[in-house]
């Protein structure tokens, strides 16, 4: 049976500050410091997927934050490996890069018109959705 806390969380989802698309820089872990782009958020865990560009080939994005998983061969001829996989980072461990400047900055939401938009509260430019 879930708890009134959570039923509370189910009733008022949490508006999270990052989408995916939107260009972060890591700031704690491992890979501190290194930015790239979120390719996937989960909000009920509150985690993100962070990608690097990868500057050989566009299509293949790098993964940021990894784990080695090994792979054992199942067949005769076939060799074992190691792969690196990306591993989910609470959101928390990540923060938007400023549109204006590259850095990272904290996320604001204010009605434009009669929208509601995302800006960057260091230079208060207006974030542009990615996706």
């Amino acid at each position: 049976m879930p708890t009134k806390a959570d039923l509370k969380r189910l009733a008022n989802p949490v508006k999270l500050k990052v989408r995916r698309g939107d260009k972060v820089m890591i700031i704690a872990g491992k890979d501190k410091g290194k930015t790239g782009f979120i390719a996937a958020v989960s909000p009920k865990e509150n985690k993100v997927i962070v990608l690097a560009e990868n500057p050989e080939n566009a299509e293949q994005p790098l993964p940021l934050n990894t784990v080695i998983k090994h792979r054992k061969a199942k067949q005769q001829g076939e060799r074992s490996a190691r792969i690196a996989l990306p591993a989910p980072l609470n959101i928390s461990n990540v923060m938007v890069l400023d549109p204006k400047t590259g850095e990272p900055t904290r996320v604001g939401r204010r009605k434009e018109g009669d929208k509601l938009v995302r800006y960057a509260k260091k230079s208060g430019t207006t974030i542009k959705n990615v996706d």
